[in-house]
């Protein structure tokens, strides 16, 4: 294990082992599985089966995937996988490969399902759909189709026009389904994922907020020694969760540094002065680098410059910062960690994952510089943002740390769409507040993941205020709802409210005239507009 991550559960935690091919919904897989209180970890299926039993996983999971089991290129897997007496689990690709690997009959009927589909059970009694109905809706997404099972597999479900939509191996404990149990569209698609790892695999239900909080702690105290480490905080759930982690692992070792750089929403410095450091009781030294990135960011105007731009500055500010840690520190304990709060998602999405392609460069991921002073710790590295809260829960932080809305590390630099200047920080800063004023006194602040609040700084449009003509920006709402951040729906906000807020905007906020709202889901967009 590097110093770059945290160490995994302790090898007497079941792991679930999440093989993926390709699969869009290969983190929801994960994330169902650690719903069922059991560990999982998502490994690419170009991994070999020697290092993934290796892991000594009590079970293995195969997920779906865009490609045809006959396509040239298409991923494989070897047959030893199934042999090796570990229990597996294909869902619809994985399923198809499970068939064909072992001898049943996949091939391309012409007959396509997709979307909700009625899924009819003929074995009620079996081990993955006992205590289910006999007709069920489930979620399909496939060209191809089985017809005829393994040897030794019983059939245990059908559609119309699929005849083996579900089979299933008892003795050797291998079990397969064509559809996605791991999507909500699955009317009991988590009670099927269930019924495979209590009773398919025979795994106990014992990963809790509080395991992770015990190993973690252990983790660190490992990693660390009896060194020291500082803490960037950014005034989000991420890393005052990682810096709580950290301090109650190596105690007053730690130092936080919260660095203003001139980014932030709103009242932000003083929320975590007051609210964090009266939580933790933490060491906190604060660096005013305001001028600092502004002129670092004059001039840049595309998004993955400025976020690389903003992650570079960040680092050279904390090494400043740890130089002067330093000269405070005793001889025998120097400075040499960074504590970071980054998440499954952003290690996904910023390529650190199964092989996705890289989106965009994350704060805490992608846009750290070639020559790094510190080791990273990362004790939240794989943990999605709803098990993040529960930890920080545990912690005994309070509501108001651990419930905020996600915001970005690199701040309202990357939700000006343009250059960054003073004058359009203070522009977008206050729309953002009365934004979430607004959504804070409907009481959405649960209902929605966050709402993005963004400067189109390089548009300006025609309006009408006080009987005169103007030539001011929009701004764009961006509220979305979701579990983790992989996918994202725009969130169907009371149109009174959305009023409130666009009718303050224009009255309150110099040189905006019009607010637009985004519906795009992600895909195809992401949650932040750069």
């Amino acid at each position: 294990m590097s110093s770059a991550t945290p160490a995994d559960p302790a090898p007497e935690t079941d792991t679930v082992l999440v093989v993926d091919f390709g699969a869009q919904y290969a983190q929801l897989i994960a994330r169902r599985v650690r719903e069922a209180r059991v560990y999982s970890e998502i490994v690419p299926s170009s991994m070999p089966v020697a290092e993934m039993l290796a892991k000594r996983p009590r079970a293995i999971i195969l997920s779906g995937g865009p490609s045809s089991v006959y396509a040239p290129g298409a991923p494989g897997l070897d047959r030893s996988i199934f042999e090796a007496g570990v229990p597996v689990f294909g869902m619809c690709y994985g399923f198809q490969l499970m068939a064909t690997t072992l001898g049943g009959t996949v091939d391309n009927s012409g007959a396509r399902e997709y979307g909700r589909t009625a899924l009819d059970v003929s074995k009620p009694g079996s081990t993955l759909f006992e205590g289910t109905p006999a007709q069920q809706s489930v979620w399909m997404s496939h060209g191809d189709a089985c017809s005829a099972a393994p040897d030794g597999f019983t059939v245990t479900a059908s559609t119309d026009v699929v005849p083996v939509a579900a089979f299933e191996d008892d003795e050797k404990r291998l079990y397969g389904v064509q559809y996605h149990p791991e999507v909500l569209h699955t009317t009991h698609g988590q009670q099927i994922l269930e019924h495979f790892l209590y009773r398919g695999a025979g795994i106990q239900p014992s990963w809790t907020t509080s395991n992770v909080v015990d190993e973690q702690i252990a983790a660190i105290r490992a990693q660390v020694g009896d060194r020291r480490a500082i803490c960037g905080l950014s005034g989000g759930v991420d890393s005052a969760v990682a810096a709580a982690l950290v301090q109650r692992a190596i105690g007053d070792r730690l130092t936080c540094v919260y660095v203003d750089h001139g980014l932030m929403r709103k009242g932000e410095t003083e929320q975590v002065e007051k609210d964090f450091v009266a939580a933790t009781g933490v060491r906190l030294k604060v660096v005013d680098a305001s001028e600092r990135f502004l002129t670092a960011l004059a001039g840049v105007s595309d998004p993955e410059q400025k976020r690389k731009t903003i992650g570079r500055e960040f680092i050279r500010v904390f090494e400043q910062a740890q130089a002067e840690i330093v000269a405070e520190a005793p001889g025998d304990q120097p400075v040499e960690f960074l504590v970071q709060g980054t998440l499954y998602p952003d290690v996904v999405e910023s390529g650190g994952g199964t092989g996705t392609a890289n989106i965009k460069s994350h704060h805490n991921v992608g846009g750290l510089p070639e020559d790094l002073e510190f080791a990273l710790v990362e004790p939240l590295r794989k943990l999605f943002k709803d098990e993040v809260r529960m930890v920080g829960q545990e912690l005994g932080l309070p509501d108001e740390i651990v419930q905020r809305q996600p915001f970005p590390g690199p701040g309202l630099g990357i939700r000006i769409v343009g250059e960054v200047t003073k004058e359009r920080l203070d522009l977008l800063r206050e729309a953002d507040a009365i934004a979430r004023e607004e959504l804070t006194a409907a009481g959405l602040d649960r209902d929605i993941w966050q709402c993005p609040v963004v400067l189109l700084a390089d548009v300006r449009s025609v309006g009408v205020q006080g009987d005169g003509r103007t030539y001011g920006h929009p701004v764009v709402l961006r509220p979305v709802s979701s579990e983790d951040a992989m996918t994202a729906d725009w969130s169907r906000l009371p149109y009174d409210v959305l009023a409130r807020i666009s009718t303050r905007i224009t009255n309150e906020v110099a040189e905006v005239n019009r607010v637009v709202l985004d519906v795009t889901s992600k895909p195809p967009g992401t949650i932040e507009w750069e």
